[in-house]
């Protein structure tokens, strides 16, 4: 339960960032540079995703004494931050690279700050 909760507020604070970004980008003179914050986050997002779902199946198999064959999804997400960088290389004029890479990392923040809330209300 808590961990389903857990799940649910960072997935919210995902959408909340992914809209102020949207916003970023229609609403200042920097789109190229919040374009790329939005690929990134948006592929932080599927990360977050992936992770969450991977580490859920884990659980429930150490919960259940089954074994899990299965990893966490380290590989997919290597592998979706480097289809992101080439991306943005492929696309330099719409997508600045390093604020790419600053977005890749949003959803290490979201769980960060998430977790400093969560504990400071304990």
């Amino acid at each position: 339960m808590q961990y389903d909760n857990m799940i649910t507020r960072q997935r919210k604070w995902m959408f909340y960032l992914l809209a102020a970004i949207v916003l970023g980008a229609g609403l200042t003179p920097y789109p190229r540079i919040f374009l790329g914050l939005l690929l990134g986050a948006v592929l932080s997002f599927y990360n977050l995703w992936l992770m969450q779902r991977k580490i859920n199946q884990f659980g429930q198999a150490v919960a259940g004494n089954r074994s899990y064959r299965g990893g966490i999804g380290t590989f997919t997400r290597l592998a979706t931050a480097a289809l992101a960088v080439l991306i943005a290389l492929r696309f330099e004029e719409q997508f600045h690279l390093m604020a790419v890479i600053i977005g890749l990392v949003a959803h290490y923040f979201v769980i960060m700050i998430d977790f400093a809330l969560f504990k400071s209300r304990d």
